[in-house]
């Protein structure tokens, strides 16, 4: 009987053998994760409806090789206000985010905040795409944008009242999402509180505030149905109060690493028609079952009457007037890229 000979040198030789074959992989065999961070809950309308199908899309659509580890509730630290910064320099690769909780810094794309500018969320999401496509990428470099979207509108909701007219608003402590939406409530005669949707509840309860400006969308992540009972909204079919602009963007550079066919995955799932569905599902769907929501937890729901809206739209002219003043000390001509934002919003509303 012959004896085998162990020899390590074959050994050697077939472990760098093996490592060689590894190393020779396609690019496209490969695994990517990518760490998508936001300021809600996982609960939340926008985890739920938006971010976890859009992961579950990409990673279909790539076999599995494109993974999402989603971080609700600032789990990874920092502030709403710096999850633009967080994307941009690479702390992680995707986030969804309000990029106007970063006061001063997307002027230009602020326009899609100022009051009265978009009935729906859908219609308003393609027209901020396209708005930015044109007008405002140099406000975004360093970040891919996959998405935008508007919501669908914000209203103000209140604890212990209704207030039906310029005269019952004033006065009152109502929180304000950015900084556009603070120049509305004060033009109204109200005291804005500007903070971040969920700093909104413990403000409530301690009566920091007497209400909030915030979507019906947002009203579930918060419980704000459970906190306020009077909600008050504009006539049906107009434009609401304020609107809030909302960025689900990729790092340039983690994007820029991936393989071609990756790529494709990404931009396949990017884009206007994304920011449509966006809009559409995670926004306009959802604002006749929230109603019905607040309404089933003793919620009083009031319209303004339409004489009423038409003072409330007089009474905010001087918010387009001061955005118009301060993108122009910007270098941009603020009246006309105000002129294109609205007529963007008409020609995707027909």
């Amino acid at each position: 009987m012959t004896r085998s000979t162990f020899r390590p040198q074959t050994l050697v030789a077939g472990l760098l053998a093996a490592l060689a074959a590894m190393a020779a992989l396609p690019a496209a065999a490969q695994q990517v994760t990518l760490r998508v961070h936001h300021f809600l809950p996982p609960t939340s309308s926008a985890q739920v409806k938006l971010i976890q199908p859009w992961c579950d899309k990409i990673a279909k659509e790539s076999a599995d090789r494109l993974k999402c580890q989603i971080f609700p509730s600032m789990q990874l630290g920092g502030s709403p206000a710096q999850l633009f910064d967080q994307v941009r320099d690479g702390v992680v690769d995707i986030v969804w985010t309000v990029p106007t909780y970063a006061a001063g810094r997307f002027t230009k794309s602020e326009v899609f905040e100022l009051p009265w500018m978009a009935t729906t969320a859908k219609s308003g999401s393609q027209a901020l795409w396209t708005y930015v496509d044109k007008n405002a990428q140099d406000e975004f470099k360093g970040v891919r944008r996959l998405f935008m979207h508007l919501h669908d509108g914000a209203l103000f909701h209140f604890k212990d009242k209704t207030p039906q007219t310029l005269e019952d608003i004033k006065g009152l402590k109502i929180r304000a999402a950015t900084r556009a939406n603070a120049r509305m409530i004060a033009a109204l005669g109200a005291t804005p509180v500007p903070m971040a949707l969920p700093a909104v509840p413990d403000a409530l309860s301690k009566s920091l505030i007497d209400g909030a400006a915030v979507p019906w969308e947002g009203t579930p992540a918060i419980r704000l149905a459970d906190m306020t009972k009077y909600h008050l909204d504009v006539p049906n079919g107009v434009p609401r109060i304020s609107n809030t602009i909302f960025l689900f963007g990729m790092n340039e550079q983690k994007y820029n690493a991936l393989p071609a066919d990756l790529k494709k995955v990404i931009d396949n799932n990017s884009g206007l028609a994304t920011s449509a569905w966006a809009g559409e599902v995670g926004f306009d769907a959802v604002v006749e079952p929230y109603k019905r929501a607040a309404k089933d937890a003793g919620g009083t729901l009031v319209n303004l009457s339409p004489a009423e809206y038409q003072r409330w739209v007089k009474a905010t002219d001087s918010v387009d007037d001061e955005w118009i003043k301060e993108s122009s000390a910007k270098g941009a001509d603020g009246r006309k890229l105000l002129e294109e934002a609205r007529a963007l919003v008409g020609q995707y509303s027909k």
